[in-house]
Order: C-alpha cells, then sequence, then structure tokens
C-alpha cells in the first residue's frame, strides 16, 4: 500500500523485508520532495509517521490528476524493483508543456541489489562488507536521508509558478528484458536532458540494507542554492548555459 506508514522491523533478514523498506522510503523520499517544493496542492498528501518522523504522503486524489498519475508511476517503478531490473529513477521538474526535454529541476534515485542481484557486492563508503549492515544503520540512514531532504527542500529557492513533471527510468540492461516496459511506462526516445539555467549537483544521501542501497542526488538551478549549507555540494559549479545532462549514466566516482 503506497499510503502505509514506514515501520523499521527489528531485523532485515529477507529479501522481502528490505523491498518493503526501500519501497515505503522512496514513497516517502518523492513526496516529501514534492510536498515541500509545493508541486501539488495540501489535499493530495495524508499525514504518516516514519519512526517519530511525521510525513506527507502522496495519495490518488480525484481533484488532483498528476498525484495520481504520480501514485501511478510510483507503482511501475515498484514493479521494476521487485524485478531487480531498476536501476534508477529520475524524476524532473520541466515548466514547458511542449519541451518535457528542457528540465529546471530533478531529483536522482539509484538502486543496486546486494543479493543475487545484477550486483552481487557493494560496499559503502567506509568499505564495510554488506553482510555486517545492521537494522540500526538501516535505520539511522533512512531518517537522516529524509531528515536531509526536508532541510534541503525547505532551503531552496522556489520553483517557477506552473510546472510539470515526467518520470524516465534506467535498468540494469544485462538482466532486463529489451520489451519490458513497467504498467504505466513506454520506451524513451531520448537519454539526454537540457538544463535550463546553471545546474549545481547535490547528494543527498544513502541508505543501505542487506539486500538494497538507495541513493537520493538532487540536480537544481544555482541561483536556488544561495541559502543551502555548501557542504552539501556534490562536485563543482559549471558555466555552460545550456547544460545537457546524460542522467543515464552513473557518476565518475561510483
Amino acid at each position: 500500500n503506497f499510503q502505509s506508514a514506514v515501520v523499521f522491523p527489528s531485523k532485515i533478514s529477507t529479501e522481502q523485508q528490505s523491498l518493503m523498506l526501500v519501497k515505503r522510503l522512496l514513497a516517502v523520499a518523492v513526496s516529501c520532495i514534492t510536498y515541500l517544493r509545493g508541486i501539488f496542492p495540501e489535499s493530495a498528501y495524508g499525514t504518516r509517521y516514519m519512526d517519530d518522523l511525521s510525513v506527507k504522503i502522496l495519495r490518488e486524489d480525484k481533484n488532483c490528476p498528476g498525484s495520481t498519475q504520480l501514485v501511478k508511476w510510483m507503482l511501475g517503478c515498484y514493479d521494476a524493483l521487485q524485478k531487480k531490473y531498476l536501476r534508477m529513477i529520475v524524476l524532473a521538474v520541466y515548466t514547458h508543456p511542449e519541451d518535457p526535454q528542457t528540465i529546471t529541476e530533478c531529483y536522482h534515485f539509484k538502486f543496486k541489489y546486494t543479493h543475487n542481484g545484477p550486483l552481487l557486492d557493494f560496499s559503502s563508503k567506509d568499505k564495510r562488507n554488506d553482510s555486517t549492515i545492521t537494522c540500526a544503520d538501516t535505520k539511522k540512514a533512512s531518517i537522516l536521508l529524509i531528515r536531509k531532504i526536508y532541510v534541503l527542500m525547505q532551503n531552496l529557492g522556489p520553483l517557477p509558478n506552473d510546472v510539470c513533471l515526467t518520470m524516465k527510468l534506467f535498468y540494469y540492461d544485462e538482466v532486463t528484458p529489451s520489451d519490458y516496459q513497467p504498467p504505466g511506462f513506454k520506451e524513451g526516445e531520448c537519454e539526454g536532458m537540457i538544463f535550463e539555467g546553471e545546474p549545481l549537483y547535490l547528494n543527498v544521501g544513502e541508505v543501505p540494507t542487506p539486500f538494497h542501497m538507495l541513493k537520493v542526488k538532487v540536480t537544481t538551478e544555482k541561483q536556488r542554492m544561495e541559502n543551502i549549507d555548501k557542504s552539501f555540494l556534490k562536485h563543482g559549479e559549471t558555466n555552460v548555459p545550456l547544460q545537457v545532462l546524460r542522467v543515464d549514466r552513473d557518476d565518475p566516482e561510483e
């Protein structure tokens, strides 16, 4: 259920438990981002709890077709995640309805699978083996990720008034059938996106479980960053007026 609260199990001992947690965390992250960026009205959200943290969760609202569409997209993402095909979701904000390739802000959700999946061994920055990840680590990282999203979204400068959303999915091609498309998605024509303005890249955080790894990154316009702590910055600024974002490839440091 998309609207469920996030309950941390005392032990993440099965892939199914991990999958459920990653799905709910993704729902909370996407909901928080769209809520705090003012993309949908208040009526499109319910309130749920993640441990003792109160969070907004998107719901299907008959008066808001956009939120209903995004919930449907998320269910399509869950299908690809469950099958271990999904490598990255890019949720992008654009301002010209006829030109969804030219974006003004985007959010990247990257996934790695650590058991029997495309990536057999993944060690995080401090080089711990994935088998040593405890539920406490996962819970702490999850709450930190959502808190960081809150802080970042509340401090970013506002988006333009009328914006549209698009979502692109990228797969682990070596395991994904060439004709696979999750419910609600069709084959994409274009891999790159053009960034309107001067992009800045932000690492928001990552959450490991014994079976999955979720990383969240944001690309936004430099001027919206004036109130942001510089430790959020991922790497140097660019001075290209129209920046082509190759969202289909992992960053060099990964």
